[in-house]
């Protein structure tokens, strides 16, 4: 008999298969669109929700500091939108919850920028209004999500996982990103 060990191990080797079968082709997109938004001297502003916005801090500090260990390269602009509890509760209190990252997009974004939304759902009303808002600020619209949802209709470029669990599809994120920080490590190597 099986344990529920070995059941749970062979499920998510099962997700992981179909990731990799269905965004790996994703995932190399969102990179270079990244690159490029770097490239042009833009900065990327990244927000979320719960452990999205706990990624989200990760993702940018990744950007700032540097993903590999030991390869030089210069710092990138990358803000998470979750990292200011004065900001947050300021717009929840004096506005919506609704608004909490396309206010600061309205104050912090400028065109050629990008927002990359970290969604499990893609249906988070104030990562809708933050997708809306870049929009409007004429920025690049990203986002880590679920297929088929909302966010993932409303990218300009998505990484869409095909899995409906919520945890699972953290940790399809959390592989697409580190895989991305990666690629753009290596992207801005030693430039000069």
């Amino acid at each position: 008999m099986e344990s529920r060990a070995s059941a749970e191990i062979s499920k998510r080797l099962s997700n992981y298969k179909l990731f990799q079968e269905s965004c790996f082709l994703e995932i190399e997109e969102l990179s270079e669109a990244i690159t490029r938004v770097f490239e042009r001297g833009n900065k990327l502003l990244i927000c979320g929700n719960g452990g999205s916005a706990a990624d989200s801090q990760h993702l940018a500090a990744e950007f700032v500091s540097s993903f590999s260990f030991g390869l030089e390269r210069r710092s990138l602009p990358a803000i998470a939108l979750t990292v200011d509890s004065s900001i947050i509760t300021a717009i929840s209190n004096d506005f919506n919850f609704d608004l909490i990252f396309s206010r600061q997009i309205q104050g912090l974004g400028v065109p050629g920028d990008a927002l990359l939304i970290l969604s499990t759902s893609g249906e988070s009303a104030n990562c809708i209004r933050a997708a809306e808002e870049a929009r409007k600020k004429e920025m690049v619209v990203l986002s880590l999500t679920r297929r088929d949802s909302r966010l993932y209709r409303m990218a300009d470029v998505a990484v869409g996982v095909p899995l409906i669990d919520t945890q699972h599809i953290q940790e399809c994120h959390l592989i697409s990103y580190h895989i991305i920080a990666e690629n753009i490590d290596f992207a801005f190597k030693k430039e000069g």
